[in-house]
């Protein structure tokens, strides 16, 4: 199957400045981006017509949780649902995702085992429609610990349990854990600066997620902690909103092999939130604007330093449902000053290699997870949060959502 998408404003995921080009398409695959409108030699099966719309790589959420069940389209007023309520809520978030231009998908821990691994193999086999995935396991918190358990744990403490845990993820088919290194003031004022692992622990999962090939993703808030994820091997750390200068230069001195995810977007919804009378989100609130403000400094600092910062933002309380995740851009511009074509380079090719496939380019020889917009978001990221300017939603070249008002031609 050959196509081609003609007469687009490409932008190619790199923060370049778009170009008018044509795509060409086989077999999922881009084999040829084209600085010309409409090249004479297509003799492609399928022609899409991109005449003013702007193409892009499809988005990567690099911070997901999609057993927090809340979306657009349903919310849920209990945090923990029953096993069988819970699968839905994640089949139906993965498709919502996918729906508002998300095409990919870092997970950041699940409320139920098993479930993850289960839908990545479905999304992969078509037996579901969803993102690209990286499936995590429960969010494991040790138990008994100082802080809140925001997780589980079913194995125990210590080096072994550690590496038991680390082999069930592998078996179950997992392929990033979840570690709450930090506290979370957010559900228990006072806890961010606790420490939940020992040095030791965290020695054990890092020797054994590199036995197994896994990567390991952490919350982490404060400079013990931010150390401990880095030591390690930590691929991927969220928050850090404590970080000191130390904590910086730790972070910078491992830019090359780490990402980070500072998640703003459930601090800008926490904050927007009005709850009913009976809903205390007071501590969170206080949390959400103390992060965001020790984050509006912290971020530029990282970025500065070539840290590779990612959107990502907790989504999936029901004041910060799924289907809101491109709001993230927008809150690195007003936040973090980053230029719309630096929020949107975050969001697709940064996120590409997070996810460590050919995705989040529109570059040769990457796969075709392509989105066309009405609207140039490299002027206002705002447009990717209306899902009827997302015109076309193609992921590995089958079209999920056709461009309307630009047919198909055969």
């Amino acid at each position: 199957m050959r196509q081609a998408i003609v007469n687009a404003a490409i932008f190619d995921g790199t923060g370049a400045a778009p170009f008018e080009g044509t795509v060409i398409v086989e077999d999922g695959v881009i084999t040829d981006v084209r600085h010309e409108a409409h090249a004479s030699d297509l003799a492609a099966d399928e022609i899409i017509d991109a005449r003013g719309l702007t193409l892009m790589p499809g988005m990567v959420d690099a911070h997901t949780h999609l057993t927090w069940g809340s979306s657009v389209e349903k919310i849920y007023h209990q945090f923990i649902l029953p096993p069988e309520e819970l699968k839905v809520a994640a089949w139906r978030n993965a498709r919502v995702l996918l729906d508002h231009g998300f095409t990919s998908l870092y997970s950041a821990g699940a409320l139920g085992d098993h479930i993850e691994p289960e839908l990545a193999r479905a999304i992969a086999s078509g037996e579901a429609v969803g993102p690209r995935m990286v499936p995590s396991t429960l969010e494991r918190s040790p138990e008994g610990a100082e802080g809140v358990d925001t997780g589980d744990v079913f194995n125990g403490r210590g080096p072994d349990a550690m590496r038991a845990f680390v082999a069930y993820c592998a078996a179950e088919g997992v392929k990033s854990l979840k570690l709450v290194i930090s506290g979370e003031d957010a559900l228990k004022p006072g806890s961010s600066g606790d420490i939940l692992y020992t040095d030791e622990e965290m020695l054990a999962v890092r020797e054994a997620a590199r036995e197994h090939g896994l990567w390991i993703a952490t919350h982490a808030y404060t400079r013990q902690a931010i150390e401990l994820a880095l030591e390690a091997g930590a691929r991927i750390l969220y928050h850090c909103s404590f970080a000191d200068d130390e904590a910086v230069e730790a972070m910078a001195q491992r830019k090359d092999e780490i990402f980070y995810a500072p998640g703003p977007g459930v601090s800008v919804a926490a904050l927007e939130a009005s709850p009913p009378p009976h809903i205390d989100m007071g501590a969170m609130k206080v949390s959400a604007a103390e992060r965001l403000e020790l984050e509006r400094a912290l971020v530029p600092k990282l970025k500065a330093r070539g840290v590779r910062v990612l959107p990502g933002g907790d989504y999936g309380f029901p004041f910060n449902p799924h289907g809101r995740n491109a709001r993230d851009l927008a809150h690195f511009v007003d936040y973090y000053g980053f230029t719309p074509a630096e929020a949107l380079s975050a969001a697709t090719m940064l996120g590409g290699q997070l996810m460590g496939e050919q995705v989040g380019q529109v570059k040769t020889g990457y796969l075709a997870d392509l989105l066309l917009i009405d609207g140039d978001p490299t002027r206002d990221v705002r447009v990717l949060q209306d899902p009827d300017r997302i015109r076309m939603i193609m992921l590995g070249g089958k079209l999920h959502k056709s461009p309307l008002n630009h047919p198909v031609a055969v």
